[in-house]
């Protein structure tokens, strides 16, 4: 079975008690669990300012890139105009309006969302950051985009129930549903197709998350979509 990591960290974290994880040590870490490959947003770009940040191709073929964006008036984010985002067409952005101080459905950031939702390049946004609320609002504005929810709680499962039943361009990282049954539940509610395997590694465990992909009580081909078939849908773009 082919396991993708959708939500993993590198460089350093600002702050926090972990380890820096460079390109070696992540794909050490990932051999280390099975896992076998990986989606990354720098570090730099998430706590600092994503105008440091250009995007680039992954450092190893294994590795997928994952920009950070900030949509706000040209000269006042990176980069200036959502076309440049388009253009070099990255699987996935991350965004953080509490972080980076911007309204997720202002005037501007959905010009950016529309263009995005038409280039079928989706938007990862934290739980915890965001707000489900605010998901909510964006994916309601925005029907076309498509979002991963990372890192939400499992305290939260009957908002992201309804979330996913209400949105289906929605989907929803698993790593921090450590409730026993969490998943299978969600899996229920939503299908398989709309959870992702993730573990927002370094600063959230993935040892965790890894032993309970192995220990799922669902249908092996619902495992294989957690695993990193959703991921692949999430990100697959349109050829004609």
């Amino acid at each position: 079975m082919r396991i993708f990591d959708a939500h993993r960290l590198l460089g350093p974290v600002p702050g926090d008690d972990v380890p820096s994880a460079d390109v070696a040590g992540l794909l050490a870490e990932l051999d280390h669990l099975g896992v076998d490959g990986a989606a990354v947003t720098p570090s730099e770009g998430l706590y600092g300012d994503p105008a440091y940040q250009q995007p680039a191709p992954a450092a190893d073929e294994r590795l997928v890139s994952v920009p950070v964006i900030l949509p706000a008036v040209a000269g006042a984010g990176w980069p200036d105009d959502p076309g440049v985002v388009v253009a070099h067409a990255p699987a996935m952005v991350r965004a953080c309006p509490v972080r980076h101080r911007f309204a997720l459905t202002g005037p501007v950031a959905l010009r950016w969302w529309h263009e995005l939702a038409a280039a079928r390049i989706p938007v990862a946004l934290d739980a915890g950051e965001t707000g489900l609320d605010r998901v909510h609002a964006l994916a309601a504005a925005v029907p076309g985009l498509r979002i991963l929810v990372l890192s939400p709680g499992y305290r939260s499962l009957r908002e992201l129930a309804e979330l996913v039943a209400e949105h289906p361009g929605v989907h929803v990282e698993t790593g921090t549903l450590v409730a026993a049954g969490a998943i299978e539940w969600l899996a229920r509610q939503a299908g398989a197709h709309r959870l992702v395997f993730g573990t927002g590694a370094p600063v959230w465990d993935d040892a965790g998350p890894r032993f309970q992909l192995d220990h799922l009580r669902l249908p092996a081909a619902d495992v294989e979509l957690i695993a990193a078939g959703s991921f692949d849908a999430l990100t697959a773009r349109v050829t004609t």
